[in-house]
């Protein structure tokens, strides 16, 4: 007999209520511990100028969205990794996304230390047009699964070498890069995450209106052309959906790590089938709480000291990916 899943209304309906929980969870504990009667009369009653107002709408609820936000991109950007190329193994730094944040950003603090509103820019862009240099190299070399996989490798291996002759160059600029590698949410305010959103939002719409013929793709090149699918540039919009995804997330979230490695496959064990339109907003909804509650824990393991979230997912990722590893080595 195969595995009993819930069902998919059931399973979204009891995820979004846990990712209310975390996230009210999120807003109630830090350094300073708030009773639920603080946090709702913060929010909600006009006392802006309050101790628990400024705690609240100026920590606490911008680290809450943006944990939401880069739970979504990260998870959404690995799912669509994973269907594009057919790769459990494949996530959101597998196609340079990571490494090219990370080159951009250490660039831009070369050229304008003092610049630093300009950085999630640098870094979002760096992202992007490394992924889109990535596809291109792919696509003059067939542009099949493991060429975008290859060409990935390469360029992350190229531009992190790049990173660390940046760094010798200019070693002032370690301590701020090594917070950006890590990954956290330390000073994100609300009006950096307006543009993360809006593009977030775009791909889950694009991703959507994509997914039938995304779906296609698990079934191999041949079968998907055979069914009228244009492959190449399917598969190339699906990687730029995905890299846009991460991307986002990045400018803000910095280079966090693992979230869109485990997600899809969690996932993909809470839901029956493997349709992108009932993965994708599972995984909106579990990468946002598994984001948010690593967070809430950076903030209260050490209080008041705060341990980056980027720590938290590392330390669970990596045991993650080994075990995943082992799995499915043979098959890969």
């Amino acid at each position: 007999m195969g595995k009993r899943h819930l069902p998919f209304g059931l399973l979204v309906g009891l995820l979004a209520m846990l990712t209310l929980l975390a996230a009210l969870l999120g807003l109630r504990y830090g350094s300073a511990g708030l009773s639920l009667s603080q946090v709702f009369s913060g929010l909600f009653r006009h006392e802006p100028d309050s101790p628990t107002a400024r705690i609240l709408w100026l920590v606490r609820v911008p680290h809450v969205l943006a944990c939401i936000l880069a739970g979504v991109g990260f998870s959404v950007s690995g799912v669509l990794l994973q269907t594009a190329t057919d790769n459990p193994l494949a996530g959101p730094n597998v196609i340079g996304v990571n490494a090219g944040a990370g080159f951009a950003t250490v660039l831009g603090l070369c050229l304008a230390p003092m610049a630093y509103a300009l950085l999630p820019l640098f870094s979002f862009f760096g992202a992007f047009l490394t992924t889109m240099v990535i596809v291109l190299v792919a696509n003059r070399a067939g542009g099949s699964r493991i060429t975008i996989v290859l060409s990935g490798v390469a360029v992350s291996a190229l531009l992190s070498a790049g990173i660390s002759l940046l760094k010798l160059l200019y070693p002032e600029l370690s301590l701020s890069y090594n917070y950006f590698s890590i990954g956290g949410f330390s000073g994100v305010t609300l009006d950096a995450l307006m543009l993360p959103a809006a593009i977030l939002f775009l791909v889950l719409l694009l991703s959507g209106i994509l997914s039938g013929r995304l779906d296609l793709l698990c079934l191999g090149d041949a079968m998907a052309r055979s069914l009228g699918v244009r492959v190449r540039p399917l598969r190339t919009m699906a990687l730029a959906l995905a890299s846009a995804s991460a991307a986002a997330s990045v400018s803000f979230a910095g280079l966090l790590g693992f979230v869109g490695l485990m997600v899809p496959h969690m996932v993909r064990r809470l839901v029956s089938g493997s349709a992108l339109r009932r993965l994708l907003p599972v995984s909106c909804l579990l990468g946002a709480t598994l984001v948010i509650l690593a967070d809430l824990l950076g903030r209260v393991l050490f209080a008041p000291s705060e341990i980056p979230a980027g720590i938290i997912t590392a330390f669970v990722g990596a045991p993650f990916f080994f075990v995943l590893l082992l799995k499915r080595g043979n098959r890969l």
